[in-house]
């Protein structure tokens, strides 16, 4: 099935275990909390599961040999690394094991309309990560419409496959508004991950109605039990 297709809610709530980046990205976070994490992931059959870059070789052990993907984040939470060290961390995760990067943009340089660097930021990731799935975090809680539109519009030129509302980590996460305006703004030609605060089968449902083909969340086994009784 061709995920990037789907807003239909029906097929969603069919499918939405396969809609779900399973995450655990809180600093507390142990090894026990990451296996228990990827057995999960595992059992529920989610789209992949996210877990910070010390805890990628860990992950990648854990999910060898299933289907479900593993994502590291990178830049992250600030965005504010330097492109190399960017470039460095992708390449690092990937010998390691992940498969799909997450990466923060330089939030300061986008909003300074130093369009060509932040372009060059997320080109940097896209080409250390040599094909591997790359989505931009875009952190909309900090930007105005028109900053997240022009967001949308250099993940695109610079070759990244999703943009992705926020960390997680910032004032607010992902809202059915910012969804939407990303989904017009990258119509077919990427996908939309919607990411903080997504805690319900309710919640879930909104932000796939309103473009969303990822889910970021940790209360992916919440949000698939609660399909179930709907």
């Amino acid at each position: 099935m061709d995920y990037a297709s789907i807003i239909n809610p029906e097929e969603a709530r069919r499918e939405i275990a396969q809609l779900i980046d399973h995450t655990l990205l809180k600093p507390e976070a142990s090894p026990a909390d990451i296996i228990r994490l990827c057995e999960e992931a595992k059992e529920y059959q989610f789209a992949a599961v996210c877990v910070n870059p010390a805890f990628v070789e860990l992950g990648a052990n854990c999910l060898y040999g299933s289907k479900v993907a593993l994502a590291t984040v990178i830049g992250f939470p600030l965005g504010a690394n330097t492109m190399e060290i960017k470039a460095a961390e992708v390449t690092q995760a990937i010998d390691r094991g992940a498969t799909e990067l997450d990466m923060v943009i330089n939030i300061g340089h986008l909003k300074a309309g130093d369009l060509e660097y932040v372009e060059d930021d997320i080109h940097a990731v896209v080409d250390a990560a040599s094909g591997n799935l790359v989505k931009v975090i875009i952190e909309t809680a900090l930007l105005s419409d028109e900053e997240k539109r022009t967001a949308c519009r250099l993940a695109l030129k610079a070759g990244a496959h999703f943009v992705k509302t926020s960390t997680g980590f910032s004032k607010a996460g992902a809202t059915v508004e910012d969804v939407r305006l990303m989904r017009a703004e990258v119509g077919d030609d990427l996908g939309v991950k919607a990411s903080g605060g997504i805690r319900s089968f309710a919640d879930a449902m909104k932000m796939v109605a309103a473009g969303a083909n990822r889910l970021g969340t940790s209360a992916g086994v919440q949000i698939v039990m609660e399909s179930k009784t709907v």
